[in-house]
């Protein structure tokens, strides 16, 4: 993990060097029991205090545990289990994980209900500014403990007699209450309320949530998500798997490594490989949330101003049903933002029980989830001038009072707006559009048709009707097609159907290649206008301190960067955004971290920035100083997919196979639908030292520690090491 110090470990590898820290398994306690989740109720009274309402009126009002029915409650969850028991470099957080593994607690259903398995992710920051990354699959099992069916029974049976009773003396209050978990408004009978809130033990059967977890340095988020949904089907398959699952999770716990920069890496999942990529050193960082998701979701106008209010450290609230959506936004915008950084209080998934943080009167970057049914108009948000509201499922957003314009805003929309559409991503967003219908659209871009380099094969006319017959939603996405202008009679396909065996496989990876390519020309082109932009940002910092030691005592009182000269020296239009810019935290960090590339290595974004500005010098015909206003578009789009591609068609290295474990017999046996009880013993550790880029990345790795040993030696305090910024998150290992 960048940042964070490496430690002996359970295996003998360094931190530096596992692509995954931690498997974690959170559900519900059978001996415990159903116990009500102590943050919601913490969180019932606290906005009953705040709005002035006595504690005994938190408890009579629509609070989520005493008002709702049972099935719609919160209940606490637990880790069951997670391996290995600790890192040294990496300590396990059992509180954070569990509460950011299932932020609603746990949940119940019954065989009426949708049991859909849910992925999200998450992020823990330290104090130092370094990230832990979480992946999440969360699914649904059969609850076989007689004590906890009971006891959803019981809760049934006092729920009714306090509040179906009360209809009659209350109508009114008491349907409101009853109808809280369905849209206002909503004139279903009691009968029918009752029907859908209610659970006999007799008659139906209960299920309830279960999370599986993997916890890593780096946000390989496409990799770990396909690794757990192969395990999930795994347990629910009508076979048992190859092998235990102990041997995939050891695997991938202590024999998969984390690639080294510039590499690609093939590992074995359950049923399939699992290919992840990394950047070399003069690439952007690692990126793997789908850009795609976040332009559709927003739209590339919305997506343009709420990344505009990041920059000048506004406070930000998402707002979204799908945790997912939360992280696909939030981690879509800070990517976007090389080659500065977010420096501020960041919490891409809040959990209920800490809304009050909301409060707080500082600059934030925050995702809260909406419940179903929930209006806009009923949550509270503090009347901040600077509040960016982003309500994601209704592809809105409400921005601050004051606010200047991104530069070049016309020119910069129109630029990625061609990027989009190259992608079949439509600018203003789709976000009513099927998974099948953005499929669909995306195969009658003839840019991408028949653009032979962007690793399509050659094409040939099919009946669009012939492909799909027998497909339930092709009258769906004929008239979709229909309202587009699209004729799908004859069309090319932009894979060969002839081909046999790796045909299926080779259109999965086809997708995946150009959500890679997406991402990285998007980011390109951002990264291209902060180029232009302080391509001679140099010649404004002033460095006046002779040593690092006398820099870091005096550094308050000092004037690191000229700002009055570099506005002078800026086209007019720019000054309302830059002059408000500059002042910004992530702006000084960058000049501080620009300052210390003196005395120690330079900061891996910083290295990245500086390289490219020195390309444009080479390139620029015009003096460095002179600043013009002129339109310049990104001349790097071709050059970034490429090395994308040339990564994931051809794997650098690939891992070592899952294998049988020294494992007890008759212990784990498969039992469908349940996910085993693990063998702790045979996951507690790894084996011995069988990496061979262990030597690979000794040599940086100690050159790090030396590093940090200096600036703990210097007694650099939490404030300063905040103001000089959190490390790169790609700085996990660098070629010796």
């Amino acid at each position: 993990m960048s940042g964070a110090a490496p430690g002996p470990g359970s295996g003998s590898s360094p931190a530096a060097c596992r692509f995954a820290h931690y498997f974690v398994l959170c559900g519900i306690d059978a001996d415990s029991g159903l116990e009500p989740d102590e943050l919601a109720v913490l969180y019932q009274w606290l906005e009953a205090d705040r709005h002035g309402k006595s504690q005994d009126a938190a408890n009579t009002t629509s609070g989520e545990n005493f008002d709702q029915s049972p099935l719609r409650r919160t209940f606490k969850s637990k880790v069951l289990a997670h391996y290995p028991e600790n890192i040294e470099w990496n300590p396990f957080d059992q509180d954070a994980v569990n509460m950011l593994c299932m932020p609603k607690g746990l949940s119940f259903r019954t065989q009426t209900d949708n049991k859909d398995p849910q992925f999200h992710s998450f992020i823990i920051t330290r104090e130092d500014g370094s990230r832990t990354y979480g992946f999440v699959l969360t699914f649904y099992e059969e609850v076989t403990s007689k004590q906890i069916c009971t006891a959803m029974q019981t809760l049934y049976q006092m729920h009714n007699a306090e509040h179906y009773s009360s209809v009659y003396a209350s109508s009114s209050c008491s349907m409101d209450s009853l109808a809280s978990s369905t849209d206002e408004g909503d004139t279903t009978s009691l009968l029918k309320l009752q029907r859908y809130n209610s659970y006999d033990i007799s008659r139906d059967t209960l299920y309830v949530s279960k999370s599986i977890c993997l916890i890593t340095p780096l946000p390989f988020m496409q990799a770990c998500k396909k690794f757990l949904i192969q395990l999930y089907k795994a347990v629910t398959s009508q076979q048992p798997p190859p092998l235990p699952l102990e041997s995939y999770i050891h695997n991938i716990l202590y024999e998969v490594p984390l690639p080294p920069p510039g590499r690609s890496l093939k590992f074995y999942g359950v049923y399939e490989p699992v290919i992840c990529q990394r950047p070399g050193p003069n690439e952007l960082p690692l990126s793997d949330y789908p850009l795609r998701e976040a332009f559709e979701l927003l739209g590339l106008e919305n997506l343009v101003q709420v990344f505009t209010c990041v920059l000048l450290e506004m406070q930000i609230l998402l707002y979204s049903q799908d945790y997912q959506r939360l992280m696909t936004v939030a981690e879509g915008i800070t990517t976007l933002l090389f080659p500065f950084q977010w420096q501020h209080v960041y919490v891409p998934i809040l959990p209920a029980s800490l809304l009050h943080f909301l409060d707080a009167p500082v600059p934030y970057l925050m995702g809260l989830q909406s419940k179903e049914g929930t209006d806009r108009s009923k949550l509270e948000l503090p009347q901040e001038a600077n509040l960016c509201f982003v309500d994601i499922d209704n592809h809105f957003i409400e921005l601050p009072e004051e606010f200047p314009q991104f530069p070049n805003k016309v020119d910069f929309i129109q630029e990625l707006s061609e990027v989009l559409l190259q992608f079949g991503i439509p600018p203003e967003g789709s976000l009513h559009c099927s998974e099948s219908a953005t499929k669909l659209k995306n195969l009658v871009l003839k840019d991408l048709v028949n653009d032979k380099k962007n690793g399509n094969v050659s094409t040939h006319n099919i009946s669009m009707y012939e492909l799909l017959k027998g497909n339930e939603t092709i009258a769906r996405l004929q008239a979709l097609a229909k309202r587009t202008g699209v004729t799908v009679e004859k069309m090319d396909l932009s894979a060969s159907l002839s081909e046999k065996e790796k045909d299926l496989k080779l259109q999965c990876e086809e997708a995946e290649l150009r959500d890679y390519q997406l991402n990285v020309q998007l980011r390109e082109v951002f990264a291209n206008r902060f180029t232009q932009m302080f391509a001679d940002y140099e010649a404004f910092v002033i460095q006046t301190a002779q040593d690092m030691e006398s820099w870091l005592t005096n550094r308050e009182q000092m004037q690191n960067f000229d700002k009055a000269s570099f506005l002078s020296d800026q086209p007019e239009p720019y000054l309302p955004f830059l002059s408000r810019f500059i002042e910004t935290q992530m702006f000084a960090t960058f000049i501080d971290n620009k300052i210390m590339s003196q005395w120690e290595e330079k900061d891996s974004l910083l290295r990245v920035f500086d390289s490219r500005i020195e390309k444009i010098r080479l390139y620029n015909v015009r003096a460095p100083t002179l600043r013009t206003s002129i339109y310049q578009k990104c001349s790097t789009l071709k050059e970034a997919a490429q090395s994308i591609e040339q990564r994931l068609m051809k794997m650098d290295h690939t891992a070592i196979h899952p294998h049988l474990l020294d494992m007890k017999i008759g212990q784990g046996k498969y039992e469908q639908g349940f996910f085993p009880k693990l063998q702790s013993d045979v996951l507690a550790t790894g084996p011995t030292n069988n990496n061979r880029w262990v030597s690979r990345s000794a040599t940086a790795q100690r050159r790090k520690d030396r590093l940090r040993q200096h600036s703990e030696h210097i007694g650099l305090d939490n404030d300063l090491r905040e103001v000089c910024g959190p490390p790169s998150q790609d700085a996990s290992i660098q070629e010796p």
